[in-house]
């Protein structure tokens, strides 16, 4: 008897922390947004800096924003800051598709929308697939991007 009610307390407890750290693709749209505002009220460097900051308000757990220019090159990105700089209009993910194309082509014609590839975690070092926000900042040759791995 006491097994099985340590073992529901268990599933219970597993639960409760899987559904409140969960983070959803809402949510992932919701960061990108508030770090293009961010980006737009306090200008280019301010915002690349706390987009950044690797413990800025831009990065929770796994999921975090990367800022980049219409160029193909990434402006900030917490994560993997060798990268900024970098010239990516031309760089294909794994199965071969152009998404920082197709990123650049939502920012510039929609302002906003979901895009798919594949990319490498930093937390598991292996590609995986991601679903990303991108996020126009209005005014900028800019767009944040933050998504999440499937």
């Amino acid at each position: 008897m006491k097994r099985g009610i340590s073992s529901m307390v268990l599933l219970a407890v597993m639960f409760f922390f899987s559904t409140v750290y969960a983070v959803t693709l809402e949510e992932a749209k919701a960061l990108g947004e508030k770090a293009a505002a961010y980006v737009k009220a306090n200008g280019k460097e301010k915002g690349a800096a706390e987009i950044g900051n690797v413990k800025g308000q831009f990065v929770k757990g796994e999921m975090y924003v990367t800022l980049q220019d219409y160029a193909g090159r990434p402006v900030a990105n917490p994560m993997s800051p060798v990268l900024v700089g970098q010239n990516h209009l031309e760089l294909k993910d794994p199965n071969g598709k152009y998404f920082i194309k197709e990123c650049i082509d939502i920012a510039k014609t929609k302002g906003g929308g979901w895009v798919e590839y594949s990319w490498v975690n930093p937390a598991t070092k292996k590609v995986q697939a991601k679903k990303s926000w991108v996020q126009r900042i209005d005014g900028m040759d800019m767009y944040t991007l933050s998504g999440l791995f499937q």
